[in-house]
């Protein structure tokens, strides 16, 4: 008998505004779309280099809790690169907004966080081991 193997995987945010924010990662993270879903927008699949990230609208603001103001620090979704000095200098130049600077931790990843429209933090980190 096979088992059947995990291909992929999306996290979801909550968002006050999926077409600013999908626009806030398309300009500023690099991620690319290709529509919006409901009528109004309420809903948007974002990718880069075969990841994704899922947005979704709430009428509700105060459902949009980002992790770090809930525990004190965790990041609302990370992200493994192979070059994260590069991802770094990039979003720089695109003028993102940075949560957490480019930084070595001693459990053994380099890596950086930004901050979007929701003030959710994504992580992009680099195993320093491999």
């Amino acid at each position: 008998m096979t088992t059947a193997k995990i291909i992929g995987s999306a996290p979801v945010l909550l968002v006050a505004d999926v077409v600013e924010a999908a626009h806030y990662y398309r300009d500023k993270a690099g991620f690319t779309f290709d529509r919006f879903w409901g009528d109004p927008p309420c809903f948007c699949i974002l990718r880069r280099d075969n990841f994704h990230l899922m947005l979704r609208e709430v009428d509700d603001t105060s459902m949009i809790v980002p992790r770090r103001k809930a525990t004190g620090g965790l990041w609302d979704v990370y992200f493994w690169v192979d070059d994260v000095a590069a991802l770094f200098s990039e979003l720089e130049k695109r003028n993102v907004r940075i949560g957490s600077p480019l930084c070595d931790q001693p459990y053994g990843c380099r890596e950086f966080g930004i901050r979007d429209l929701d003030d959710y933090e994504i992580a992009f980190g680099q195993d320093l081991e491999t």
